[in-house]
């Protein structure tokens, strides 16, 4: 729930590894390092990391990472979806798993704030997530924001319903994270989470559970005054088992790719598990979320990520399905799902569900040759011949190639994609990558190449430009732009023509794609700005070289017809 500001995925290891340089040290300091490799002993002036933990039982953690029971490497790609206010949305889950996620979170109550969640009801969710192979993480919603929203439970409160569905969470280990309690304090005094947050995990631990626990941070999960950073050892080595995760919630907080790269690098260095377990991406009041850099650095560094969310929300800008029709993604759910770094891209089957086999290390066929139809001024659909695998192809990348180098565009679980926000009158050439559930893609398909016809305009459209620089430095700024559908007809693919006076230049962009050419920069929607409904915004964001003066742009044109400037 939002809230304003007031490496290698499979890794199995082996003793022999291990000891392999042992043979050539005398007696006595052979056993030493022995005792130092089974963890017996440590080192001179260096503190032992961990202290011996219990047998772990399905998911589990292990030097910072969550793996499967099996030793395999985890990362969760999916989606919130908020069950407990929707409980007959139950198709729900099957339509995330076939958009590609391989982790849904699931909104539940312990009755303090909303309707309780009946030990029934959560055994049913339970299955429902095994029978569409995906990793069930559970959580109690009414703790979220206690200390500032008075209607707030407790911790304790939580801990006690896990309680009572112990016979219910029981054997299921593999499957299921328990998030003991949702954005668990607000903004008014965040340094009192820390204790009820130990508490609340010993509380579970005595009572038996051996699940990977996820805790959340405060500050309404965006842990903007760093209590969650500065105290997670501590909450971390409360749990005699260690299988203990941290979760963050990145919304407007996070609006720069200083802020999250410094946020996640400093979980992964200090070897403590993280994942973005919300996050939203559309601008609001409060500002506007940089998802493109959290997706990218959760992919670059292997941590989870979980977008909010599914459908149904107050505010729907936030809804990645609208009305809870997969066929009705928003612009921020073809963000999520088929985006650069998004779910169909970068998820992986758990092993548990015999998918993603580590052994298996055959890559797809490739696929066939694309084929172009529709094909319009901003937009062109392809489609190719299915690919084959030993064990079964889990999705298709789209790249677009110039010069000999490769972008990718777009992922599609099909073996069709319909490409938005292309040039008009521009040639592109495109080609596919087939890849299967353990990560192997194969050769690229043969090329098509593309011309996008004329622009003709869109009938109806309107627009209206807000720019602003949000930040400068000598030599540079970053920039954003919000544009604004006014017509009376939505927007499906486009064009925003402007310039700059003083030399300054685009060097990265999200959002859209820039070409410039002197000060005139044109920029071309990203698969999930495109589509701009009436009244509707999309935002665009870049970094830019600068001299001494940095004049805005005076006028915009979308597809050729002016804007008005806010």
């Amino acid at each position: 729930m939002r809230r304003a500001r007031s490496t290698t995925r499979k890794r199995f290891l082996t003793a022999s590894a291990a000891l392999s340089g042992l043979t050539r040290l005398p007696a006595l300091a052979a056993l030493f390092a022995l005792a130092v490799v089974l963890g017996l002993l440590a080192p001179a002036g260096v503190q032992a990391a961990e202290s011996p933990r219990a047998l772990a039982t399905g998911l589990h953690i292990s030097d910072g990472r969550l793996l499967e029971g099996n030793g395999n490497d985890f990362v969760m790609r999916g989606v919130n979806h908020a069950h407990t206010w929707y409980p007959g949305e139950t198709q729900s889950l099957a339509d995330v798993k076939a958009l590609g996620a391989n982790t849904v979170r699931v909104v539940l109550s312990d009755g303090h704030r909303w309707t309780k969640n009946s030990p029934e009801d959560v055994a049913a969710v339970i299955g429902q997530c095994k029978a569409n192979r995906l990793i069930c993480v559970l959580e109690v919603h009414d703790t979220t924001g206690y200390g500032e929203e008075a209607a707030a439970g407790t911790l304790d409160h939580a801990a006690d319903y896990w309680i009572g569905l112990k016979d219910v969470l029981a054997g299921q280990e593999d499957y299921v994270i328990v998030n003991i309690g949702n954005e668990p304090w607000g903004n008014t005094a965040p340094e009192g989470w820390t204790d009820p947050t130990v508490a609340a995990v010993k509380k579970l631990r005595n009572a038996g559970f051996q699940h990977t626990i996820m805790v959340d941070a405060p500050n309404w999960g965006q842990d903007w005054q760093g209590v969650m950073r500065a105290n997670a050892r501590t909450v971390y080595d409360a749990d005699p088992t260690g299988n203990l995760i941290f979760s963050i919630h990145m919304y407007s907080v996070f609006d720069t790719a200083a802020e999250i790269t410094d946020y996640l690098n400093a979980f992964v260095s200090a070897g403590l598990p993280l994942l973005i377990g919300e996050f939203g991406g559309p601008a609001d009041q409060w500002g506007d979320p940089d998802e493109d850099t959290m997706m990218a650095v959760a992919e670059r560094l292997d941590l989870g990520y979980l977008a909010w969310s599914w459908s149904g929300n107050t505010d729907p800008i936030l809804d990645l399905a609208i009305d809870f029709d997969p066929t009705r993604l928003s612009s921020w759910g073809q963000r999520i799902f088929n985006g650069v770094n998004g779910i169909a891209q970068t998820a992986e089957e758990a092993t548990v569900f015999g998918g993603g086999n580590p052994g298996d290390t055959q890559a797809p066929t490739a696929p066939g040759a694309p084929v172009a139809s529709a094909v319009s001024a901003t937009s062109a659909t392809l489609t190719w011949g299915a690919a084959t695998d030993n064990v079964g192809v889990s999705g298709y990348d789209v790249v677009r190639i110039s010069g000999g180098a490769e972008t990718a565009v777009a992922a599609s679980t099909t073996n069709t994609a319909t490409l938005t926000g292309l040039t008009a009158e521009t040639a592109y050439t495109f080609a596919v990558y087939a890849r299967d559930a353990a990560g192997n893609r194969s050769a690229r398909s043969a090329t098509v190449n593309v011309t996008t016809d004329e622009d003709g305009g869109t009938p109806g459209a309107a627009c209206s430009v807000g720019y602003r620089v949000v930040g400068q430095w000598p030599g540079g700024f970053q920039g954003e732009i919000a544009l604004r559908n006014t017509g009376t007809a939505p927007v499906s693919g486009w064009t925003l023509a402007f310039a700059f006076a003083d030399g300054q230049t685009v060097s990265n962009m999200w959002g859209g794609t820039p070409t410039q050419t002197g000060g005139t920069v044109s920029v071309a929607a990203a698969s999930y700005t495109s589509a701009v409904p009436v009244g509707g915004t999309v935002t665009v964001g870049f970094i830019a070289t600068k001299g001494t003066t940095n004049t805005a742009p005076a006028a915009f044109a979308l597809n050729g017809t002016a804007c008005s400037t806010a």
